[in-house]
């Protein structure tokens, strides 16, 4: 379609423009990989992105195998895109892994995009809106997730840029209808085996009938909100003395974790924690029994390793994932390996 653009596609440019200019360099000088599934919102992005970077644009169309008749719906999609002047490609992933099948197909998807990218510093550009941040958080919420995951996605994640974060559902359909794209819908997007399906056709309407609507952008900000408290709480823990502290003896420079003569593979003096409020706290013990190798962190371990210093009376601590124990002995804490058969 030729002449001006409508009233939805000038604001999903607008929103493009805007996440786009807001890279930092040399990020936003690189082309870039939009990831196009046919559906309104990666096809309204694909749109938009190739009107303000004209040349400068890839595709990425990734083959889930999950359907039928995907790998040729998937070459039909490239050779359309490239009918537009965009350089476009199929990437074909096997879905497979723990998490279950929406898990695993994001993985899969995730990683075939990273390797996709046309340059090290190009962003690759995500079709998520405000509906599918809504839906993030309401999964966090029913999980009873913490305020990172109530954050929901970021816009800038590198390489992961979402411009839409802002824009509805809805304008990206009236977009794509507004520039003639022909618009792929996915029988996975109203299929009640999956959790966002159900989380998008049946609790969102129907909180949006009970609360009088504007539910999905409620929850957006509600997102946005506690990124903010989050990144504030996050960056009040990096500051605090831990054993990523390049002075520390305990942990070395380039962060890989060793083993101590007795099977110790890092240490924290609880004094570093003491008198600090628990979410910071819990934020500390967070990052740094991961980085001593611990996996699979749980909100029961993270609470389980905070007794440890806010409530402590002589107990045992928490078995964790990477056959780590945690301790607590003579004014620290330990992580060490756990003796085989234990």
């Amino acid at each position: 379609m030729t002449g001006p653009p409508g009233p939805a596609s000038r604001r999903v440019r607008t929103a493009v423009r805007r996440a786009l200019d807001g890279l930092p360099e040399p990020v936003r000088a690189a082309p870039v990989l939009v990831a196009c599934s046919g559906g309104a919102d990666s096809s309204a992005l694909l749109d938009a992105a190739r009107a303000l970077r004209p040349g400068r644009v890839h595709a990425a169309v990734v083959d889930h195998g999950l359907q039928d008749g995907s790998d040729a719906r998937s070459a039909a999609l490239v050779e359309r895109i490239r009918g537009l002047g965009v350089e476009a490609a199929v990437h074909t992933v096997r879905v497979d892994g723990r998490g279950g099948i929406e898990a695993a197909a994001r993985d899969a998807r995730y990683g075939a995009l990273r390797d996709a990218r046309p340059h090290p510093d190009s962003p690759v550009l995500l079709g998520h809106t405000v509906d599918d941040q809504a839906e993030t958080v309401l999964l966090g919420l029913g999980r009873g997730s913490g305020a990172r995951s109530l954050a929901g996605m970021r816009a800038w994640s590198p390489p992961w840029l979402r411009p839409l974060l802002g824009v509805r559902r809805a304008c990206t359909v009236d977009a794509c209808a507004e520039n003639g794209t022909p618009v792929w819908d996915d029988p996975h997007n109203v299929d009640p085996r999956f959790t966002r399906a159900r989380l998008r056709h049946e609790v969102l309407p129907l909180l949006d009938d009970v609360l009088g609507g504007g539910v999905a952008e409620a929850l957006a900000r509600t997102a946005s909100q506690l990124r903010d408290d989050d990144e504030a709480l996050s960056g009040w823990a990096a500051g605090v003395h831990s054993p990523g502290d390049p002075h520390d003896s305990d942990r070395p420079p380039d962060g890989q974790v060793i083993d101590h003569p007795d099977g110790v593979t890092a240490v924290l003096p609880v004094a570093a924690l003491t008198g600090l409020p628990p979410a910071v706290r819990r934020r500390v013990l967070r990052e740094w029994l991961r980085d001593g190798g611990a996996r699979a962190l749980t909100d029961e371990h993270l609470r389980a390793a905070d007794d440890l210093v806010g409530r402590w009376r002589g107990q045992g601590g928490p078995a964790l994932g990477g056959d780590l124990d945690l301790v607590r002995t003579h004014g620290r804490l330990e992580l060490r390996r756990r003796e085989r058969g234990s």
